[in-house]
C-alpha cells in the first residue's frame, strides 16, 4: 500500500483545522502533486482509492490519470470531523483550550473535539476499511490518498506508526509512503 498525504490547502498553509472541509488544493499543494506523481511516476499502482474531500480528490485524480486508472472514493476515508475546531488556527485552540490541546498531542485516542468525531472512533473506522482492503487486494499496489490526520490513522492501522501528536501532523501534505503488507499487521488485530 501507498499512503499519500494529499497536497497542501491554503488552511494547511495558514496552520488551520480543516478536518472535514472541503478546500482545494492551493498553489503550492499543487506543485506538491506534481512532485509526488514524478516521484511515483515508475511505482506500479493497480488502484487508487481516496478520500472524498476535494483535496484528496484532486490529487487522487492526478495520480490516478498518470497510472491509466479510475479513482474509487470511499466515504470511510472522510477525515476527522473536528466539530466547532473546523477553520480555527491551531494556535487559537493551543492557547483557548490548553488542556484539550496537550492531551490531543499526549494521549490523542482519548479525545473528541467539541461536536466532533471521537478520535478513537476516527481510528476504528480507518482499521475496520483497511482489514477489509488487505482482504479485497491480496497482490498489486493500492493507492490511499487521504489528508491529515486521516493518513496517520492509516499509517497506524497498518502497523507503521503511533498516533503521535496530531497538532504536527495536521499540516503534513504532499508526502507518501510505501507500506509493504506482506506481514502481519498487528494493529489491525487490536
Amino acid at each position: 500500500m501507498i499512503v499519500v498525504r494529499a497536497g497542501s490547502t491554503d488552511f494547511d498553509e495558514q496552520g488551520r483545522i480543516k478536518g472535514t472541509l472541503d478546500i482545494p488544493l492551493s498553489h503550492a499543494g499543487q506543485n506538491q502533486v506534481g512532485r509526488l506523481i514524478s516521484e511515483l511516476h515508475s511505482t506500479q499502482i493497480n488502484q487508487v482509492y481516496a478520500s472524498p474531500c476535494r483535496s484528496a480528490q484532486q490529487t487522487a485524480e492526478v495520480l490516478a490519470a498518470d497510472h491509466k486508472l479510475k479513482v474509487k472514493t470511499l466515504d470511510e476515508l472522510q477525515n476527522l470531523d473536528h466539530g466547532l475546531w473546523h477553520g480555527k488556527l491551531i494556535d487559537e485552540v493551543r492557547v483557548g483550550q490548553p488542556k484539550v490541546f496537550r492531551q490531543l498531542q499526549d494521549h490523542p485516542e482519548t479525545v473528541c473535539p467539541p461536536q466532533g468525531e471521537p478520535v478513537s472512533l476516527a481510528l476504528e473506522r480507518v482499521k475496520n476499511l483497511i482489514s477489509r482492503l488487505l482482504r479485497k487486494h491480496k497482490s498489486g499496489t493500492v493507492a490511499i490518498v487521504v489528508p491529515e490526520p486521516l493518513a496517520t490513522f492509516v499509517r497506524v492501522a497498518l502497523g507503521q506508526a503511533e498516533i503521535g501528536d496530531l497538532w504536527k501532523a495536521e499540516c503534513e501534505c504532499g508526502g507518501w509512503q510505501i507500506i509493504d503488507v506482506t506481514a502481519v499487521t498487528p494493529a489491525l488485530a487490536t
